[in-house]
């Protein structure tokens, strides 16, 4: 295992779009419920994010150590991610996120 955790979760709650594409916090709060409902919250640890520099792509999760990045994340999916990745070890492909780039990749706000 490294760290303390075996699994770290990030929501963006911050930024320029992440917070108004969905109730970020709300996001945290669920997540949270869920692992403490399944009594893992000593391996998962679910945190609010700063912004991840994809801003227009959101609301985004980064689930790591794999570096699985999730965009367009709405309240619904939240289920999916959990059980099937977060609890499963799973990825939920339909929302994966893959910019084609590393860095930032801001959908042009013009």
């Amino acid at each position: 295992m490294v760290g303390q955790y075996q699994i770290h979760v990030f929501v963006c709650t911050s930024g320029e779009t992440c917070p108004t594409q969905g109730d970020t916090e709300k996001y945290v709060k669920i997540l949270r419920a869920g692992v403490g409902e399944a009594n893992r919250k000593t391996e998962i640890r679910i945190n609010k994010s700063g912004c991840f520099s994809q801003c227009g792509n959101g609301p985004m999760i980064v689930v790591y150590p794999e570096n699985v990045w999730y965009h367009r994340v709405q309240e619904s999916d939240l289920p999916e991610i959990l059980e099937s990745h977060i609890l499963g070890g799973k990825p939920v492909e339909r929302l994966l996120y893959n910019p084609g780039s590393p860095g930032p990749n801001q959908i042009d706000k013009k």
